[in-house]
């Protein structure tokens, strides 16, 4: 029997977790690790922050979920790897020290570099988990006039959340009587093109000129004070309210075992298997894949990596290979909302779509997952 540890309760480490139970059945021993026993559906915190849904809505016990799955849950926080003893270390939790493993996917996703913006803990506002939503969502009740930056840092690699907050706290304010009084800005390091492409970069900057969003690029935040974002050139803006995606850095756990990136980002083949060490997989915001992190690209890793460890216990080549891709739904709060598929890794052109069409299909998806795995 083969001891498989699953690292991380995020898409990636479930959807792993569960892909490797109902093809392995109880042969062999499947383990997912996690800091958290609570399952939380990020792409919806938006919606959250805006008192759209409920926590419960967002989340849901993930115990319960493995437990149902026939996968043995650890409540417990991952110090780090030994690839050479092949054991994890736990720094603290439902059991501490030295877990050993066959066979080990790593999917304890990335951090939030905080500290590489000052003032930010003290001043920005994040939707990276519930309770920093639900904290923006009061900012925002008590926001009536002024300024709102949204925007996110050098190294955030996360978009779609920065354009959807902007564009539901413009309905809100609309729906409030108080739009006149108030200015939306949002800021990136780089243009709406480098981040989706031309065509999509095109029919957002329509989507923000017509609800009168400001956009300001090569704005790489580094400073946060009471109300001013700073950047290292000199540039700076004044705000009554702040939502500020931090950087990105690959999980801790990962570090001095020689398998990252300068950024601490697992480097890993489109097998998903870490590079230069055997029986050791990696998916989800962990990995060293460029371009944006997302949920669906961290369903997709997960399912590679799963099936690929069952072809190795059973002798086989890979059976699976991941192709980086960006599909996405961009919630404009309104009737043209905006579809993108491309393949990052070929650098074409990808397809774009607009219409009412597609926020309802976003919203499908996000029930069908919760729905799935409650």
């Amino acid at each position: 029997m083969a001891k498989i540890l699953v690292l991380g309760g995020g898409f990636s480490g479930v959807v792993a977790a569960e892909q490797l139970a109902a093809q392995l059945g109880d042969e062999h021993q499947i383990t997912l690790v996690s800091r958290s026993r609570r399952f939380v559906f990020y792409p919806s915190l938006v919606r959250l922050a805006f008192g759209k849904c409920s926590v419960d809505d967002v989340s849901f016990d993930l115990r319960h979920a493995m437990l149902d799955r026939r996968v043995n849950f650890i409540e417990a926080e991952v110090a780090r790897i030994d690839p050479s003893e092949q054991r994890v270390a736990i720094a603290y939790g439902e059991v501490q020290g030295q877990l050993p493993y066959d066979y080990l996917v790593f999917a304890l996703g990335r951090r939030l570099a905080t500290e590489r913006i000052t003032g930010f803990y003290e001043h920005a506002h994040h939707l990276l988990d519930v309770n920093k939503a639900i904290r923006f969502g009061k900012a925002v009740d008590d926001f009536h006039e002024g300024r709102a930056v949204i925007g996110e840092c050098a190294g955030a690699r996360l978009p779609v959340p920065v354009y959807e907050t902007a564009f539901t706290l413009a309905r809100q304010l609309e729906e409030r009587g108080e739009r006149e009084r108030a200015r939306i800005t949002i800021v990136s390091p780089v243009s709406i093109s480098e981040q989706f492409g031309v065509d999509v970069g095109l029919m957002l900057k329509r989507a923000l000129d017509a609800r009168d969003i400001e956009f300001v690029f090569d704005f790489s935040a580094t400073r946060v004070t009471k109300n001013e974002i700073q950047t290292s050139s000199g540039k700076s803006l004044d705000f009554d309210l702040l939502m500020l995606l931090p950087p990105f850095q690959g999980s801790p756990a990962a570090s001095y075992v020689g398998i990252t990136d300068k950024e601490g980002y697992v480097e890993v083949d489109d097998a998903m298997r870490v590079v230069g060490h055997e029986r050791i997989y990696a998916a989800g915001d962990s990995t060293n894949f460029t371009g944006p992190k997302m949920g669906h690209m961290a369903v997709r890793q997960g399912s590679v990596a799963a099936m690929n460890v069952v072809a190795e216990i059973k002798g086989r080549a890979p059976v699976a290979h991941y192709r980086h891709e960006l599909t996405s739904v961009i919630d404009v709060a309104g009737k043209d909302n905006i579809y993108v598929h491309k393949d990052i890794w070929s650098g074409e052109p990808g397809s774009v779509r607009q219409g009412y069409f597609w926020r309802w299909a976003k919203r499908a998806q996000q029930e069908y997952w919760e729905l799935t795995h409650a």
